[in-house]
């Protein structure tokens, strides 16, 4: 048996980790910023610098003023999206199972979907009142569409087959919708949370600036707005920073769903 005298050698590339790439872009951005705020002379009660911005970060957690904040903007999130699934399933399900349901969906998409819900502030306000149930009406107004068209879109792409073999089992309408149709349409429905938690999310902070509660009850919106009163723009950009990473990780909430859902049972590809 001959031995080769030459081995081809194997080409090996290196790759940094994903989160390292994001890691370092992201340090290459905020070198980029101190460098232009401390170079270009720009007034500083227009750009902060991220130096300015991490100290009003500390001192703000440090008073617990952030934290508060945080608190009140994640709740009305939460309960705005917690009854917006609610209703989106419920419309989904009517609209699978009977024709006025699925007139029903129908209609009410077309007339409410195109109004961003920032739009319906004010006349909550008049329901309402300054309260957070007026932000939570407008969140719980901005998901459930997507949710509810996603829904009923997962529905309709489920094969006939597994629908009679439902009816088969003599399952009630309830339980098909709980065991087979809400596992099979999966992946419709992250997609609709995900665009409705992007929605409800921009819609608290900009209703909470627009028409937040003062005090206690004070989102990240007000928290905002109130550093602009008192020409404080490092508060301001701290503001912003925790709202970019609030919505980050709760992209990567969603991203962590689905890599244990449906990726896991072979519904979706792994990216």
């Amino acid at each position: 048996m001959s031995v080769p005298l030459f081995r081809t050698a194997e080409k090996r590339t290196f790759t940094f980790p994903g989160w390292l790439r994001y890691i370092l872009i992201g340090a290459i951005f905020l070198i980029a910023w101190q460098l232009y705020v401390s170079l270009s002379g720009v007034s500083q009660l227009l750009i902060a610098s991220p130096l300015a911005t991490l100290q009003a970060l500390i001192a703000d957690f440090a008073n617990g003023q952030l934290p508060s904040a945080i608190l009140v903007s994640l709740q009305n999130l939460a309960i705005g999206m917690g009854i917006g699934i609610v209703t989106g399933l419920i419309l989904a399900s009517l609209s699978t199972f009977s024709r006025f349901g699925r007139d029903l969906l129908t209609v009410l998409t077309a007339v409410f979907s195109p109004l961003p819900g920032i739009a319906i502030l004010p006349l909550t306000m008049l329901w309402f009142g300054l309260s957070s149930s007026a932000i939570i009406f407008v969140v719980v107004f901005g998901s459930v569409w997507p949710i509810s068209a996603n829904t009923d879109t997962g529905f309709r792409t489920i094969g006939t087959t597994t629908r009679m073999v439902a009816l088969n089992l003599g399952l009630t309408r309830l339980q098909t919708v709980r065991d087979i149709f809400l596992p099979a349409a999966l992946p419709h429905i992250l997609s609709g949370l995900r665009l409705a938690w992007a929605f409800g999310w921009r819609t608290v902070v900009g209703a909470e600036i627009v028409f937040g509660v003062a005090g206690s009850n004070g989102g990240l919106g007000w928290y905002i707005n109130n550093a602009r009163y008192f020409l404080n723009p490092p508060a301001i950009f701290a503001g912003l920073v925790v709202i970019s990473l609030l919505g980050v990780l709760l992209d990567t909430l969603f991203q962590f769903i689905e890599q244990q859902t449906i990726v896991k049972w072979g519904m979706k590809q792994a990216q």
